[in-house]
């Protein structure tokens, strides 16, 4: 993982707080060819972007445990993780909090976008994709630019588009 973005809202969407860190790359670790290539055809400003500043991931995990904690405390509510896909994100965040000594602020509590957007549109999982979304739950959403931070309010965002649509 090369950097974690995370942000916080209420049900309609004010924004709590935003988390971002780049990390050091693990001992030993390097991309996946096919991530790699990705990386090649990005604007290297977004490279740069999640590199900048990179701090050892044990320290960054203790950040971003404590501002989900401090931020739950302040709010007295439960955090969940949202993500898209959550089958993807989640593990990634998971696996470092866990190796990096710390204890899931989240418990086990991930909601996937993607597997919402198919019980809330009766669609198979497989056809739940953005295309076959509806427009309108993608109003007034960030432009999506890969820095981690704008990824995690856009993906948030979009969820709460999903969560309050059809709602009075």
């Amino acid at each position: 993982m090369l950097s974690l973005g995370a942000a916080a809202f209420t049900d309609d969407r004010e924004v709590l707080g935003e988390f971002e860190v780049c990390l050091e790359e693990l001992d030993g670790a390097k991309g996946h060819p096919d991530t790699m290539t990705w990386w090649g055809k990005q604007p290297k400003e977004i490279w740069e972007a999640c590199r900048k500043d990179a701090q050892p991931p044990q320290l960054a995990m203790q950040r971003f445990v404590n501002w989900v904690n401090e931020l739950a405390a302040k709010h007295n509510v439960k955090p969940v993780c949202v993500a898209y896909p959550a089958g993807f994100d989640w593990l990634f965040v998971y696996w470092y909090i866990v190796r990096f000594g710390q204890e899931s602020p989240f418990s086990f509590s991930c909601l996937d976008i993607k597997s919402y957007a198919s019980a809330k549109l009766g669609l198979p999982y497989r056809q739940s994709t953005k295309k076959n979304m509806p427009k309108r739950w993608f109003e007034d959403l960030p432009p999506h630019t890969h820095r981690a931070v704008d990824d995690a309010k856009e993906q948030g965002l979009l969820f709460l588009n999903m969560l309050n649509d059809g709602k009075s």
